[in-house]
């Protein structure tokens, strides 16, 4: 029977032969990883900067060659060689050469972008300065060749190659540059890769010469909208009409826009950064204050164009023709003058009477409501001298001018009312002392509700008061008469 010791000893022994599985493993991943990375190593050792032939291999291509060969076949025939309307877009042979050349010209774009940084490096010992003023691809293969191993670039002539501005910048820096004349076969490989640059601009161009004269057919209201043209710049930039449809419009309105070279100069008059749009007619006729909003119009309006075409929603064109109509629209409604400012003529007057509550019970309530003499003083402030407040030292409640002015009292002392006006005067009109006669008895006080005692004269009125009865109990001339029994 085993032991603990004989059972822990065997696991011991299964954990070691699996390490040594896994570890084996390991070094065989490891070796191979070793033998991929000398096989990177070897093509790249095997890349030769030096030769244009081992970085730019698409003219050497059959694609390539099998594309163009067909464009300038199409080319040649003309618009005879336009298919058949009633076909599947995705079956027309036409369409798909189309699609072949969208491609092809992208693949251009990105061979020049390879050769230009070929040319920049093999130029840079003669001119570093050159390529922070020459931007575009082109436009530097083109100054490149021209100017070649010359020292002075006043012998050069550079007109036609770029703007005089950036020519007057390009003279003065050359005349200060570090950089030393290359070499003649140095110089000969930066010369053929400017050719072959100029070249594949140049079959780029034939490319989008074909799509152009098939943009009829391809994308009938992209090319009513922008001009077909445009809309072959478009579709060659972006990679093919479904790209182009996927594409949203903010991007539309900058595919094909160059860097700006200010040479020194201010950004502030610089033209804000548009592509192929600022080509179209509808651009160029719109005045200058407007051309921002109406470029990113015609990128809205051409982005939904090319996905009406994408999936051949209208071939006939009559949706780009109305979109066409809607930015021409929109463009002169931006163009008419405000509205003039029509004079307001004032509220006719209400000449009814206003329901307005009124009496002794509303004046009696705003007798009641009446701002006190304490808030009066609470909201008022003195000039120079300092408020207190609930929690001191500004903070809290102000208290204005309370204790600083005023007589304490809490409400407004309200005047006195019509109604006791009245009251008052019929008392005083009326005589509250005793009997007018002249007797020892008469008191000269009388009590009244308004003043409580008032001292009087009881003889003020007695001018007043008729005689007889009028003016005593009795009568004068009357005596008390006996009534005989029977």
């Amino acid at each position: 029977m085993a032991t603990l010791a004989d059972s822990f000893l065997a696991d011991l022994d299964e954990l070691s032969d699996n390490e040594a599985d896994v570890l084996e493993e390991g070094n065989d991943d490891v070796t191979n990883m070793e033998e991929d990375i000398d096989g990177d190593l070897a093509d790249i050792e095997n890349l030769n900067y030096d030769d244009l032939d081992s970085v730019s291999k698409l003219q050497n291509s059959q694609r390539y060659i099998d594309i163009m060969q067909k464009v300038e076949d199409a080319l040649e025939m003309g618009s005879s060689s336009i298919s058949n309307q009633g076909m599947v877009l995705e079956d027309d042979p036409e369409y798909q050469l189309i699609v072949d050349c969208n491609g092809l010209s992208v693949d251009i774009e990105n061979e020049i972008i390879i050769i230009h940084n070929f040319i920049r490096d093999k130029y840079r010992l003669k001119f570093p300065e050159l390529e922070s003023l020459v931007h575009h691809p082109i436009d530097y293969a083109r100054v490149v060749k021209k100017i070649g191993n010359e020292v002075d670039l006043t012998l050069v002539d550079l007109e036609g190659l770029l703007p005089s501005a950036i020519i007057m910048v390009v003279s003065v820096t050359a005349s200060t540059t570090s950089g030393k004349p290359l070499p003649e076969d140095v110089l000969q490989k930066t010369i053929d890769a400017c050719d072959r640059a100029l070249a594949l601009d140049a079959a780029k161009k034939k490319v989008l010469d074909f799509v152009e004269s098939r943009m009829g057919y391809i994308a009938p209201n992209l090319s009513t909208v922008v001009g077909s043209a445009v809309a072959a710049k478009l579709m060659g930039t972006a990679g093919g009409l479904s790209a182009l449809a996927k594409m949203p419009a903010c991007n539309v309105q900058l595919l094909g826009a160059k860097k700006k070279t200010l040479a020194g100069f201010s950004t502030a008059t610089s033209q804000f950064r548009v592509g192929y749009i600022e080509q179209t007619e509808i651009f160029q006729t719109t005045p200058p204050a407007l051309r921002s909003r109406a470029c990113r119009l015609l990128a809205s309006k051409a982005t939904l164009a090319a996905r009406i075409d994408s999936t051949r929603g209208d071939p006939s064109g009559n949706a780009g023709k109305t979109l066409k109509e809607e930015i021409h629209k929109k463009i002169e409604k931006w163009q008419e003058p405000p509205p003039a400012k029509q004079p307001k003529p004032l509220p006719v007057p209400d000449s009814e009477p206003k329901k307005k509550r009124g009496g002794r019970r509303l004046r009696k309530m705003k007798e009641r409501y009446a701002i006190t003499d304490m808030r009066k003083l609470a909201n008022r402030m003195q000039f120079g001298v300092p408020e207190e407040s609930s929690l001191g030292d500004g903070l809290g409640e102000g208290y204005g001018m309370l204790g600083q002015a005023g007589s304490g009292k809490l409400r407004v002392s309200v005047g006195q009312s019509k109604l006791a006006a009245k009251v008052a005067k019929k008392f005083k009109e009326k005589s509250y002392g005793s009997s007018g006669a002249t007797s020892g008895l008469t008191s000269s006080l009388a009590f009244t509700p308004v003043q409580g005692i008032e001292l009087t004269n009881p003889q003020a009125h007695a001018h007043q008061l008729g005689s007889g009865t009028q003016s005593t109990y009795f009568s004068e001339t009357g005596t008390f008469s006996k009534i005989k029994r029977t």
